[in-house]
């Protein structure tokens, strides 16, 4: 990475750090990140998330550690309805296995060596009987023994260790009033941790290459909560167990007021990736719609002049400055995508003639290929319908082909509206392009 690219990484993580700060997230990993030594990295990440400012709540698996107990014991393996089946053997082998997991995190987190990335950290964590459950009962006819749900969560004590800077660590096994340990599944204690605690993200790391892939490995960026449903219905026999639960959990928080969900790839710096880039890495799922398109406002004028501006110095829209946006920012649109604007357009409207003028379509390089561009022209046009007008002209140097592809036919200056023929630029020469509405 040159020094170019490495400070262009830090300018695209910024908006993000700042968003972050004060927030709480809560991360649910599987047992095979501890198990296949992947937890060392991530600690580094997980270091780097509460020393910005994140509220941190850490749920983990045990699965494999369990399986490979309950082997060596030669006790057989039951499951029912995805649940598996704790019985008092069972239940020992779990508590085991749990225990010996958490001790390798703590561990792992209390690395504070001067040449890691760790260096400084003195990270705190807390553990405790932080969950009260009751058992799951009879289903089908089948007694689940010691296997639980989780009645509620001490949120109030998981609150104060999280004011006092503490990184809290939640294992999968709830306790009742009578002193009874049932066993729970992380995606359920990672799901319901963040809904009792209004947590700004609830995330899952999946044994994946990239979050949630289609039939084909390509991977699935996004979902809002109603197209996740159905596509998990339909389109989803290929994914694993593990993915589908995760999944499954990441809708359900959704619908319960978690707005953004993420499954991402248990690979070094995936976490960072999906959380610090406006790309990501892996599958985020939100309860409504992440693309928007609206009216711009005075807030918006700084992102406007960061997309216009390299056109500007190409020469492919007239020189715009702070000053004349602000003015005429009622006659702005823009789009945005998960709250990040990627595209702008102005609509200019001449009454007395039944045209509009569409200028400053601008869209940044990343989502040029994405659509915006054509959903920017269809917002332009909707918008001039409504105010009555006929006819949408734009006069263009360079992007001639793109509007002649899009229904606009080349015309004569004469053709413009009195009052835009007399502000034309015949240094620029733009050539003018009309199209009926």
């Amino acid at each position: 990475m040159t020094s170019h690219e490495f400070v262009q990484c830090l300018r695209e993580a910024a908006p993000y750090i700042h968003t972050f700060r004060g927030k709480t997230f809560v991360i649910g990993f599987g047992g095979e990140v501890v198990d296949q030594r992947r937890f060392a990295s991530l600690s580094h990440d997980i270091n780097l998330l509460v020393s910005l400012g994140v509220r941190v709540i850490l749920v983990h698996g045990a699965r494999p550690q369990v399986e490979a107990q309950l082997k060596f014991r030669g006790i057989a393996r039951r499951f029912h309805q995805d649940y598996r089946l704790t019985d008092l053997a069972s239940l020992e082998v779990v508590k085991q296995a749990i225990g010996y997991t958490r001790a390798e995190i703590e561990a792992q987190l209390s690395v504070a060596m001067p040449d890691s990335p760790m260096a400084g950290a003195n990270l705190r964590v807390a553990c405790g009987n932080f969950i009260i459950a009751r058992p799951l009962g009879v289903i089908d006819g089948i007694d689940m023994q010691y296997s639980g749900q989780i009645r509620k969560l001490e949120t109030a004590a998981i609150k104060a260790r999280l004011d006092a800077g503490d990184l809290v660590l939640l294992s999968p096994l709830g306790y009742s009033p009578t002193g009874e340990i049932f066993n729970l599944r992380m995606e359920d204690v990672a799901t319901q941790a963040a809904i009792s605690l209004k947590a700004d993200k609830l995330m899952f790391l999946v044994d994946s290459p990239s979050g949630v892939v289609d039939a084909d490995g390509q991977r699935m960026k996004e979902f809002i909560v109603r197209e996740a449903e159905t596509w998990l219905q339909t389109e989803a026999s290929h994914l694993s167990d593990e993915v589908r639960r995760s999944m499954n959990a990441a809708v359900l928080a959704s619908r319960h007021g978690i707005k953004r969900a993420h499954l991402v790839a248990q690979s070094d710096g995936a976490l960072l990736q999906e959380l610090f880039t406006h790309d990501g890495s892996g599958t985020m799922i939100a309860p409504e719609a992440l693309l928007v398109m609206r009216r711009a406002d005075i807030d918006d004028v700084g992102s406007i002049l960061g997309l216009i501006e390299p056109l500007e110095r190409d020469g492919l829209l007239v020189k715009r400055g702070r000053e004349l946006i602000e003015m005429e920012i009622g006659y702005y649109s823009v789009i945005e995508h998960d709250n990040k604007i990627t595209g702008c357009v102005a609509l200019y409207p001449f009454p007395e003639s039944q045209m509009g003028e569409l200028a400053c379509l601008a869209v940044s390089q990343q989502w040029q290929s994405r659509g915006h561009g054509d959903a920017l022209l269809r917002h332009t046009e909707q918008r001039a319908r409504q105010l009555g007008l006929e006819r949408l002209f734009v006069l263009t140097t360079q992007t001639a082909h793109w509007f002649v592809e899009r229904g606009f036919v080349e015309a004569e200056l004469s053709e413009l509206p009195l009052r835009k023929q007399e502000l034309y630029n015949y240094q620029r020469r733009s050539k003018a392009f009309v199209k009926m509405l």
